[in-house]
């Protein structure tokens, strides 16, 4: 396993692994086209061509406006989506917003659980990459 590599992002905090990030957003924020922006950022300069998967912890509550998910989907190395929370309103947001997320997307009440799903989508990417 590589290093890992924590950021304030203003709106929460990034930590930058390998092959996935994981962020954890401060408590009342508004995740919105225009914040998300920073993350976006990040994830390209951090991921350049590399292939990653996302995971939102969603230890505090906050609101996602459901359009980052049209400039989120714009990142081509991006090939999988996940959201850890054992809070029911953010697991009924999360069903809600899978709809906007053409890439795998998937819920989970554990983090451990989400980063074995994340080493799955990319080893799964990596022999289809090498099939084709």
């Amino acid at each position: 396993m590589g290093q890992t590599i924590d950021i304030d992002i203003g709106i929460g905090i990034a930590t930058l692994h390998d092959y996935y990030m994981i962020t954890v957003m401060h408590e009342g924020v508004t995740v919105s086209v225009d914040t998300s922006q920073v993350l976006i950022d990040f994830a390209k300069s951090h991921f350049k061509n590399k292939p990653f998967i996302y995971i939102t912890h969603r230890k505090h509550s906050y609101a996602v406006d459901t359009a980052i998910y049209k400039e989120t989907m714009k990142i081509k190395n991006l090939i999988g989506f996940a959201v850890v929370s054992t809070k029911g309103m953010a697991i009924t947001n999360a069903s809600i917003e899978k709809m906007f997320v053409n890439k795998p997307f998937e819920i989970f009440e554990e983090l451990d659980e989400a980063i074995l799903w994340a080493k799955k989508i990319y080893k799964l990417h990596q022999l289809k990459k090498k099939t084709n």
